[in-house]
C-alpha cells in the first residue's frame, strides 16, 4: 500500500463536503475519483497533497515516496522557455553529465595513481548515469513535449507568453518527467487534443508508479483505471474495474436500492391503511393494535429514494418547424490566418436528422468552421448554404443566451411563457436542477451549471439545427449522460465539435475528421472511426502525395469505400431500428407487469377470486411474451 486515506472529513461554510471517507491505493495502481461537480473531488486531492487540512482523519503516504500533483489550472510565473523548464527536471543528470565531461578532460592530463582514482570515479558516475537513463534524457524530454502537443517550434517559447491551457500542458510535461511515485491529476485531458490524450493514455497505463485521476473523460478512464472511487452525498465508495464496469455495478446497485425503497413505501402504505382500518372499528383492542403498529412504523428506519439521472424520463425534444432534407451544404471552403493555412477546399453536406461530430487536433480549425457557418467569421473562399426552413441554434461556451439576474426557473418561463410550472420543473430536472436549485440566480451558478442551463434552453428553442462547440466542457459525467440522452432523443439535426470520445461514440451518426487541412468522412460512431482511421486517412488525407497514377487509384478506391460505407450504414440503421422497436415492446410489457403486481396487491381484489385469476393469467402471458422479446433482443445485439 502506497497511499491511505482514513476517515477523512471536511466541511466549509456552505456545509459538509466529505464525511468519514476512507480508501487506499496500492503501488502501481491506477485509480479514478469521480462524482458530480462540487462533490469534493478536487478537495480530496488537495487534502492528500497537504494543500488543505482535513477536519478529521489522516492521510498516510508510504515512507520515502514522492507525490506529484497537477491542479486544473496552472499559472506558472517564470520567464523560462518551455525547454528550459523541462531541463530543470533533469538537473541532477545534467550536473552528472557536466562532471563526466570534466573528468574526461582531467584524465587526459593525468597518469599513475591519480588517473586510476579518476577512472574509478568516472566508472561509478557512468554506471549511475546509465541507470537513470541519462544518455536518453534529451530524447525523453522531446518525446513528452511532443506527446502532449508541443512542436519543436514551441520549445523556445517563453512560458509567460502561453495561454492557460498551454501552461497546464507545460506543468503536466514537467510532472511526468519528474516521475513521482504517486501522480495526482485533476482533469488532465481538459486542454489536450485526441492525439495527445491517446499518448497520455499509453504513458499512464505503463507508468511504474501509482496514478490517481479526477476526470469526466469516461473513454480515458476506461483505458487506464482499474479502481473507481465515487464521492456521492459526502460519502465515498470504492469499486474495482474501469469506468464501464463501475457504471454497470452502479446501475445494479441503484436498481436494488430502488426496489428496497419501493417495497418499503408499499409496506408503509399498507401499514397506514391497516392502522386507519383498525381505528375505524372504534374498539379498545383494535385501537391498541393500531397504536402498536404506529409505534413500529415510527421506529422504522426510513430509506431515502435513490437519486437517479433522468434517463428514465425519456424526454423528447422536437423542433416546432421541420427543416428541409438538405440542412447544410459546404463547398470548397478555405481559411487562413496570416501565413498559416487551416484548411482548403473543404466540402461536405448534412441531412436532416443527422448527428455529426467534427474532430481533429487543436488548432486545425474546427471551431473556425462553426463560426463561418454561423456568419461570425468570413471564409477566404468557398460558400456555405443553409437549407430550407433551417433554424440554427448555436452553443459557443460563452453562454450569452442567459440573463444573469434571472433565476433558473425565470430563465425558462420568460423564454417559454406557455410552459406550465410542472413542465418547466421537468425540463430543469432533466438537466439536474431540482428542488430549490431552480430558484438560484444564473449569476450565482458555476460554469458547468451555466453550460447545462444554456443547453436546456437550446433544446427547447425553435431551432431545428443545433451547432455546439465543445458542449461537454465543464460538465460532470452525470450531466454528460443527460446531454447524450437529450441529443439522442432530439428530432432535429446536430453538428458539434468535441474531444469527448465517449460522448461522440454515444451520439454521433457521422464523424468528420479535420486532418492535414482536409476533411475525412466516417459514416458511423467513434468505434467505427477508430476501425477505419488509418485506412481512410491514407486515401483522403495523406501527408504527401505521390505520382498521379497512385492518386487516381486512391480516388477510385475512395469511391468504392464510400459505397461500402453507405451500405454498412444502411444495414446498421436497419438493425438499430429493429433493436429500438423491440426495446419499446419490452418497455410496454414491463409496464403491464408492473400494473399486474400493483393490482394483485390491491385490497379490493383480495377476496375477488375471479379478478385475481384474470390478473394472474395476464401476468403469466406477459412474462412469457417478455421472455421471447428478451431472447430476440440478445440475438440482435450479439
Amino acid at each position: 500500500m502506497i497511499l491511505s486515506c482514513n476517515h477523512i472529513s471536511k466541511s466549509f461554510v456552505t456545509g459538509d463536503v466529505l464525511n468519514d471517507c476512507s480508501f487506499h491505493i496500492e503501488d502501481r495502481e491506477k485509480a479514478a475519483i469521480i462524482g458530480l461537480n462540487g462533490a469534493g473531488k478536487s478537495t480530496l486531492l488537495k487534502i492528500i497533497t497537504g494543500e488543505l487540512t482535513a477536519d478529521s482523519g489522516e492521510v498516510t503516504i508510504a515512507k520515502n515516496k514522492k507525490l506529484g500533483y497537477l491542479a486544473q489550472y496552472q499559472d506558472i510565473d517564470t520567464d523560462s522557455t518551455i525547454i528550459e523548464e523541462m531541463y530543470k527536471t533533469k538537473e541532477n543528470l545534467i550536473r552528472t553529465e557536466e562532471r563526466l565531461r570534466e573528468l574526461e578532460h582531467e584524465m587526459k592530463k593525468t597518469d599513475g595513481e591519480e588517473l586510476k582514482n579518476l577512472m574509478d570515479t568516472y566508472s561509478k558516475l557512468c554506471h549511475n548515469f546509465e541507470l537513470e537513463n541519462g544518455y536518453a534524457y534529451k530524447s525523453e524530454i522531446t518525446g513528452v513535449l511532443k506527446g502532449l502537443g508541443f512542436s519543436e517550434d514551441d520549445f523556445n517559447k517563453k512560458i509567460s507568453s502561453l495561454s492557460g491551457g498551454q501552461k497546464t500542458r507545460v506543468f503536466l510535461s514537467r510532472l511526468l518527467l519528474l516521475k513521482p511515485d504517486i501522480i495526482l491529476l485533476d482533469e488532465p485531458t481538459n486542454h489536450l487534443d485526441m492525439e495527445s490524450i491517446n499518448w497520455l493514455e499509453v504513458f499512464l497505463s505503463n507508468y511504474p508508479g501509482a496514478v490517481i485521476i479526477v476526470s469526466h473523460d469516461r473513454y480515458f478512464l476506461d483505458k487506464i483505471v482499474t479502481h473507481v472511487i465515487e464521492i456521492e452525498n459526502h460519502k465515498l465508495i470504492s469499486y474495482q474495474g474501469n469506468y464501464s464496469e463501475f457504471a454497470v455495478k452502479k446501475a445494479k446497485e441503484r436498481e436494488i436500492e430502488l426496489k428496497h425503497y419501493y417495497n418499503q413505501q408499499r409496506e408503509i402504505k399498507h401499514q397506514e391503511e391497516v392502522i386507519e382500518k383498525l381505528k375505524s372499528f372504534n374498539r379498545e383492542k383494535a385501537v391498541k393494535r393500531a397504536e402498536s403498529r404506529e409505534k413500529a412504523l415510527q421506529k422504522m428506519d426510513k430509506l431515502n429514494k435513490p437519486v437517479t439521472i433522468d434517463s428514465e424520463m425519456h424526454l423528447k425534444f422536437s423542433p416546432q418547424i421541420l427543416s428541409g432534407n438538405d440542412v447544410l451544404r459546404v463547398s470548397d471552403l478555405s481559411k487562413s490566418f496570416g501565413e498559416t493555412t487551416l484548411f482548403e477546399n473543404l466540402s461536405f453536406d448534412i441531412k436532416r436528422g443527422e448527428k455529426v461530430a467534427i474532430i481533429g487536433n487543436n488548432g486545425t480549425g474546427k471551431t473556425t468552421i462553426l463560426k463561418i457557418i454561423n456568419d461570425l467569421l468570413d471564409a477566404d473562399a468557398g460558400e456555405t448554404v443553409i437549407g430550407s426552413k433551417v433554424l440554427i441554434g448555436y452553443y459557443d461556451q460563452e453562454h450569452h443566451v442567459l440573463t444573469t439576474e434571472n433565476t433558473l426557473f425565470e430563465e425558462i418561463s420568460d423564454a417559454y411563457p406557455d410552459m406550465t410550472n410542472t413542465e418547466i420543473r421537468n425540463i430543469l430536472a432533466a438537466f439536474l436542477f431540482t428542488g430549490d436549485d431552480v430558484f438560484k440566480r444564473v449569476g450565482d451558478i458555476s460554469g458547468g451549471e451555466r453550460g447545462r442551463m444554456s443547453l436546456a434552453k437550446l433544446m427547447l428553442s425553435k431551432s431545428n439545427f443545433l451547432i455546439l462547440d465543445e458542449p461537454t466542457n465543464h460538465l460532470d459525467i452525470t450531466s454528460r449522460e443527460i446531454l447524450e440522452n437529450a441529443i439522442n432523443n432530439y428530432d432535429g439535426t446536430v453538428l458539434y465539435v468535441s474531444h469527448d470520445r465517449y460522448f461522440i461514440n454515444k451520439t454521433a451518426t457521422r464523424i468528420l475528421e479535420l486532418k492535414n487541412k482536409k476533411l475525412i468522412n466516417y459514416i458511423g460512431n467513434f468505434d467505427y472511426y477508430l476501425e477505419k482511421r488509418d485506412e481512410l486517412t491514407d486515401i483522403y488525407a495523406p501527408e504527401t502525395y505521390s505520382n498521379s497514377n497512385e492518386t487516381q487509384t486512391q480516388v477510385s478506391s475512395g469511391k468504392a469505400d464510400w459505397k461500402s460505407m453507405k451500405e454498412e450504414q444502411a444495414k446498421a440503421r436497419k438493425l438499430q431500428n429493429e433493436i429500438k422497436r423491440v426495446e419499446e415492446q419490452i418497455e410496454k410489457l414491463e409496464s403491464v407487469l408492473s400494473q399486474c403486481d400493483e393490482d394483485l396487491a390491491k385490497p379490493e381484489f383480495s377476496t375477488n377470486v375471479a379478478k385475481l385469476i384474470e390478473i394472474q393469467k395476464l401476468k403469466d402471458e406477459t412474462e412469457s411474451e417478455l421472455e421471447k422479446l428478451y431472447e430476440k433482443w440478445e440475438k440482435l445485439n450479439s
